[in-house]
């Protein structure tokens, strides 16, 4: 019917009562009968005993509930503090990587001689068929259809499709996406196409012609599209079987097409460009 909490506070309200009610009965006669005194002492004594004892206890709980609920306080704060420190150095560490993808574009932007324009990948394909981004760029940019689209680390793929303020590129990953491309070593030339799981195949390469694991390959410059001698990945394997004119050759691009972020697009592609032997 009562709470523990209520049943305490009237049981020390009671103690104290009944300890002042004693001491003013006995306190009158001590000078009159000194031995009822000691008796009164004798008997006041285990209540005053039990009262101190438990409005210390009471004051101690008190105290402590008090300090417990400051230190909560200062911990629900300090964690608020902590987490907004983790979001700022993590918007840090984006606004660095940013940042240094951006130097990165500048100085390959400086270190060609053709016209470039950097835009942002606001948008993928979903579809596991195709492997197309949509950039922040369009007609208003100059940007026009059939210009390549290039990263410092090496070809990234072609623009398909312009509207006013953006653009789609096929990627080089993509089945439909093809670059005439040769091996910087031997200069033995081919064929990229996209292929499954982010690589790219190097057809219509003789079986005769050597070709090594590692060998960088790059654009040709052929094709009419893209520069002569952007990198555009390595060989990661080589399949020469009895029989048949080619050889399977099978190249890992140097573009992280999971991590595309910011791209640069040629405006004006020269039929024979930079080369990197």
């Amino acid at each position: 019917m009562f709470s523990k909490k209520t049943m305490v506070i009237v049981g020390i309200i009671i103690l104290i009562a009944v300890n002042i009610t004693v001491l003013s009965i006995f306190t009158k006669r001590r000078y009159s009968s000194p031995r009822p005194g000691g008796i009164a002492l004798f008997i006041v004594s285990p209540f005053q005993d039990a009262v101190t004892t438990t409005l210390r206890f009471v004051r101690d709980v008190w105290s402590h509930y008090f300090f417990l609920v400051s230190v909560a306080r200062e911990n629900d704060d300090l964690k608020r503090i902590l987490s907004r420190e983790i979001q700022k150095n993590k918007q840090n560490a984006e606004v660095e990587l940013s940042n240094e993808r951006l130097r990165n574009l500048l100085s390959f932007q400086q270190n060609v001689t053709d016209r470039v324009l950097a835009a942002e990948v606001i948008g993928k394909d979903p579809s596991p068929w195709f492997k197309t981004v949509i950039i922040d760029k369009g007609g208003t940019d100059g940007i026009v259809k059939g210009l390549p689209v290039v990263l410092p680390k090496g070809v990234a793929g072609q623009i398909i499709e312009v509207s006013a303020r953006h653009s789609k590129v096929l990627l080089i990953i993509d089945p439909n996406s093809a670059v005439d491309a040769l091996v910087q070593r031997t200069r033995f030339r081919g064929l990229i196409k996209g292929s499954s799981g982010g690589r790219c195949l190097f057809q219509y390469v003789l079986r005769k012609h050597e070709i090594r694991v590692g060998d960088t390959v790059i654009s040709s410059g052929l094709d009419g599209v893209y520069p002569k001698g952007i990198q555009i990945g390595n060989v990661s394997g080589v399949v020469r079987r009895n029989a048949g004119i080619f050889q399977e050759v099978t190249v890992t691009p140097n573009v992280d097409f999971e991590k595309l972020e910011e791209v640069l697009v040629i405006l004006n592609p020269p039929r024979s460009g930079f080369e990197s032997d």
